[in-house]
Parts: C-alpha cells; structure tokens; sequence
C-alpha cells in the first residue's frame, strides 16, 4: 500500500511539474499579483515538483524530497488564498465555484502534506 502511494506521488509531482511547462498561462493567474516574476516563479515550481518527485525514487534522497514537497505547499498557500480571494475564478482561465477554493485550501492541500509526510520514510 505505501510503495504504491510513494509511486503514485511521484507521477502526480511529475505530471504537476510538467503541466507548468505545457500549460505556463493557466498558472500565472493564480500567483498574488504582489509577488514579482511570475513567469520565473511557475518555472521554479515546475522544476521543484520534478526534482522532488525523482528525489522520491531514491531510498537515500525520499526524506529529503518529501521534506521539500512539504515545504513547496507550504509555499503554495498564498496562491490558494489568493485564488479564493479572486472568486476561485481567473478569466481566459479555471473558474470553479467558491467552495472549491476552500476546499482545495482547507482539505486537499492538508491530505498533500500528510501524503508526503507518511511517504518520506
């Protein structure tokens, strides 16, 4: 059960690593309008979710691969809470009803840090 949840993080940190790079406009709306460099900080993100999910693979690089996904969502909040401060709704990009903001913030994102957490060991 937890090889398969390791394995399954490590194609979902892939596959969100390589979205930023295939769709890079559908992030730049949810990045605060105070941070500076979107187009630098979606590339980043993408690299580290990458970086991260190989760093999974590895019996000697997993803790220290989940402890940067920790770190990388806990990076991640400001997006979320603007997002929901925004109506949950980019224009020319996602528009999902307000609760689903919430959610993503007060559900999914907490289960991403524990599924990183119980995957490190």
């Amino acid at each position: 059960m937890k090889k398969a949840a390791l394995y399954l993080q490590v194609v979902f940190y892939l596959a969100a690593g390589l979205n930023h790079f295939r769709k890079p406009g559908s992030y730049y709306g949810l990045i605060p309008p105070y941070l500076p460099w979107y187009s630098l900080i979606n590339t980043a993100a993408g690299m580290a979710e990458m970086v991260f999910a190989a760093g999974l693979v590895l019996t000697v690089t997993r803790k220290w691969a989940a402890y940067g996904i920790i770190v990388m969502l806990l990076a991640f909040i400001p997006a979320h809470i603007y997002f929901i401060q925004i109506g949950s709704c980019i224009p020319g990009g996602i528009c999902v009803p307000q609760w689903v903001g919430w959610l993503r913030l007060l559900a999914i994102h907490p289960l991403l840090l524990a599924w990183a957490w119980w995957c490190r060991k």
